[in-house]
């Protein structure tokens, strides 16, 4: 029974634990299960062998993964033209990659973590975030389905403008083991102070929710239009639907010129910039005239030969950025001279980018400044607020039409929401087949879209003046507290290991 009992924790309890955060996040929002999961987790951790908390990290990584980011099956199968078993086999290699970071943390906790003093309330949601923020450069990083995304709403919400996403995980990684050790203990006084440092934090994140830590910049607000062509990703680089492409843009733009900003998502033009300014520089003349200023994602060629994805500011704004952080595979292809040619996949249009320079100026807008991202960008927390720092306002381009209807571009969204938040930033979204979104300061939509509808989205925005505490130093308190925490632990504990040695003898 025991056996038994220890294969169903590690193949059905921790995959579901898992699970439990993507229905924490959007489109789900039932925040809650993200709080239950890392109680399961602290709980299926508590007294298993470090060998045994490698495979159950690695099962509820899988579990996260696989329900939260197969998404990418989409990707793999309709527009990389992969066959269902090819398309499936390389959806799960990729969410069992991504899961053994979850089999590091489960290893390394019980190993190493667990036996210190405090290593269960407070060494387990310190190595959470510090693994988050792994998984966000490792490989390049994949950010995603952090605990914190789940909290842009709830009481938490007023501690990302000074701790980030980081520190909301931090709250929802230490409330889930509270709750497990509470209910282990089943002490009125262990419970009661449990109680109080759960409180605490809650109560604390709506206390601080109120606080505006940013001011408008100017008395006006601006006017915004967002245009989301919703042009089919099997259309958009096939090169006799071009001239249907520009014309649609054409037709929806002209009337919204008067505006302040207009913005056309990401590789809006299919083709690069050089070779589409016959198209594009009538209509930045007329934005020029009326002081609007054109914000477009598109493909650029330098005159080194290199290509980037990037977005331009034309008319009344000037600018041009490069994008980073690149996709693998649909951006640029790892080991290219060994996967070129074997599948479609492998052949995506466009995916031969180079990356641009981390830090670069923003684009102006008028009298503002601009923080651009694209795409996959915006899940970068410590980027974004770079840019942020020095910007009025962000905006980001992008084409989820790669993840067809799937819960990829409502994740997405609620992780902009979280950069707006963060850095008390409007953030203007504008995409291919949507969601398009105006998001205010303070991380709440004022204006959406439908997906996959040809639409026109209007709204108001405002240049914020100031800096959250999030917005001046980034991730860098929260990651370096994390690990001085567990320093501190690991010197208590050897400290009261050479004490107790000293007593024996």
């Amino acid at each position: 029974m025991s056996v038994l009992r220890d294969r169903l924790l590690t193949f059905l309890v921790a995959p579901l634990a898992g699970a439990l955060v993507t229905l924490s996040l959007a489109p789900f929002n039932l925040w809650p299960a993200g709080i239950v999961s890392c109680g399961l987790l602290a709980w299926l951790l508590s007294t298993c062998s470090p060998r045994v908390a490698l495979l159950r990290g690695w099962c509820y990584g899988f579990g996260l993964f696989g329900s939260g980011a197969s998404w990418v099956y989409v990707s793999i199968h309709v527009y990389g033209y992969a066959s269902v078993p090819l398309a499936t086999l390389l959806t799960a290699l990729f969410c069992a990659g991504l899961a053994l970071v979850h089999a590091l943390f489960g290893w390394t906790y019980a190993r190493y973590v667990r036996p210190l003093p405090g290593g269960m309330l407070l060494g387990f949601p310190l190595l959470w975030v510090i693994f988050e923020w792994l998984r966000g450069w490792i490989f390049t990083g994949f950010p995603w389905l952090y605990l914190g995304y789940a909290h842009t709403d709830t009481w938490i919400a007023g501690w990302a403008p000074i701790g980030g996403v980081f520190f909301l995980s931090f709250i929802c990684a230490i409330t889930g083991t509270i709750v497990f050790l509470a209910w282990r203990s089943r002490q009125p006084m262990t419970i009661a102070t449990y109680a109080v440092i759960g409180v605490t934090l809650w109560a604390g994140g709506a206390v601080l929710r109120p606080i505006e830590w940013v001011v408008p910049a100017s008395p006006d607000p601006m006017a915004v239009a967002i245009v989301q062509p919703n042009v089919p990703q099997e259309h958009k680089w096939d090169r006799r639907y071009y001239r249907d492409i520009l014309g649609q843009l054409k037709r929806a733009t002209m009337p919204l010129l008067g505006s302040d900003i207009v913005v056309w998502p990401e590789a809006a033009v299919p083709n690069f910039y050089q070779d589409a300014r016959e198209f594009i520089d009538p209509i930045a003349g007329q934005a020029a005239l009326l002081d609007t200023t054109l914000i477009t994602g598109i493909p650029y060629r330098d005159s080194d030969g290199s290509y980037y994805n990037s977005i331009i500011a034309l008319g009344g704004g000037e600018g041009v950025y490069f994008k980073h952080h690149l996709v693998p595979f649909g951006e640029y292809v790892p080991l290219e001279d060994l996967l070129r040619g074997l599948i479609a996949f492998f052949d995506l249009p466009m995916s031969s980018f180079s990356g641009g320079p981390r830090k670069q100026e923003a684009l102006r807008a008028g009298a503002f400044r601009v923080a651009p991202s694209i795409c996959y960008e915006i899940v970068y927390p410590e980027q974004v607020s770079w840019g942020a720092r020095r910007a009025d306002l962000l905006v980001t381009v992008s084409n989820d039409s790669w993840f067809g209807h799937s819960i990829g571009p409502l994740q997405h969204l609620q992780m902009a929401q979280m950069r707006a938040l963060e850095n008390g930033r409007y953030l203007i979204r504008g995409t291919n087949n949507g969601v398009s979104a105006i998001i205010d300061h303070r991380g709440r939509i004022v204006a959406q879209s439908e997906q996959f509808v040809s639409t026109v989205l209007t709204g108001q925005v405002e240049p914020m003046l100031g800096k959250t505490p999030f917005g001046s130093f980034g991730t860098h308190p929260i990651v370096l507290t994390c690990f001085v925490g567990l320093l501190l632990m690991y010197l208590l504990y050897v400290g009261l290991w050479r004490d107790n040695d000293s007593d024996s003898d």
